[in-house]
């Protein structure tokens, strides 16, 4: 290409920005995205370092430049319009693709360094993916770590976050899934329980049982889904119990409280140990095999790529006290 053509594009793309006045295309796309994670004026301001009316006044421009409204807003709470939708996720892959270009320029793209978000389940969170990051950060010292625990469904995009862990299906064709351990959930009961109770022979039996539900990420609440070989089962259970909170749904499945669906790893010792037992071992449940997820991107961050490389690893490995089968890499 020609220097004269490449004159006539910068000049081309000047006299665009001209337009803009004092705002930056570029700026109003983070602007809104940081507005988007924070979730009101308020946070995005005290995020920002400046008043809510200067926020509300700055998106306010940007609607008016835009010719569109970009939010629903009320007094608690902000929702997308669909051009805000388009606006943030069409925006995420500009910024994406803008800071792919600064990495390439600086030589980033070989060095993993900056902040990196991830998300991750309150229980596997806690016991698993903090002492992984803990060695993360000891090996990558120029990386930030900022690990938010949860147990609501995740958005990457409008939470401003890199990565996410997480079980079962991917949800969203934008993703991309590492999977980093194969993890199987399983019915179990403490021996007291099964004493008193009986042992259940069949899914439909679960019916006359208590049950300990777990109310979590996006999953049906109370509807558990249950195969053998060809055979499909489907049974609403119910109980005197229920938690967001895996550790409390272990603690009164160890009491005697009824039957609890648990993820293998975090039942697999107290099954060893007899504290609690199999039901329906005959049957299966949904897999919920654990998984990395991260925008689906041609040129992956060095930060990204090196948690992904980091994560599979240890877990391959076994980490320290990890009781379920790894995976191997996809």
């Amino acid at each position: 290409m020609s220097k004269a053509i490449n004159t006539v594009k910068i000049n081309s793309f000047i006299n665009s920005k001209h337009e803009l006045g004092t705002m930056d295309g570029f700026s109003d796309l983070r602007f809104f995205a940081l507005l988007m994670k924070e979730g009101s004026l308020a946070a995005a301001a005290q995020q920002m370092g400046i008043t809510p009316p200067a926020v509300s006044r700055r998106l306010a421009q940007l609607e008016h430049r835009l010719g569109v409204r970009l939010l629903h807003r009320t007094t608690r709470r902000i929702h997308l319009t669909p051009e805000g939708e388009t606006y943030l996720l069409d925006g995420a892959r500009i910024l994406g693709d803008l800071e792919a270009l600064e990495r390439t320029v600086a030589g980033a793209r070989s060095s993993p360094r900056g902040l990196i978000k991830l998300a991750a389940t309150l229980g596997f969170g806690r016991v698993h993916i903090a002492p992984a990051l803990s060695a993360f950060s000891r090996a990558y010292p120029e990386v930030e770590v900022q690990l938010h625990l949860t147990d609501r469904p995740v958005n990457l995009v409008e939470q401003g976050l890199d990565a996410a862990v997480r079980f079962g299906d991917l949800p969203d064709s934008r993703l991309t899934a590492r999977r980093l351990m194969a993890n199987r959930r399983v019915l179990c009961a403490s021996p007291a329980y099964l004493a008193h109770a009986g042992e259940p022979a069949q899914p439909a039996d679960l019916l006359a049982h208590l049950c300990i539900v777990i109310r979590e990420s996006d999953e049906t609440y109370g509807t558990w889904h249950l195969h053998q070989g060809g055979r499909q089962e489907t049974v609403k259970v119910r109980g005197m119990l229920s938690t967001n909170d895996g550790a409390a749904a272990t603690t009164w499945a160890l009491e005697g409280h009824g039957v609890l669906m648990r993820s293998e790893w975090d039942v697999a010792a107290h099954l060893a140990a007899g504290r609690l037992r199999r039901v329906l071992p005959a049957w299966a449940l949904p897999a919920a095999d654990v998984t990395l997820v991260y925008p689906t991107r041609s040129d992956l961050s060095a930060k990204t790529r090196a948690l992904a490389d980091f994560l599979a690893a240890w877990f391959s490995g076994g980490g320290k006290d990890l009781v379920v089968r790894p995976a191997a890499r996809p």
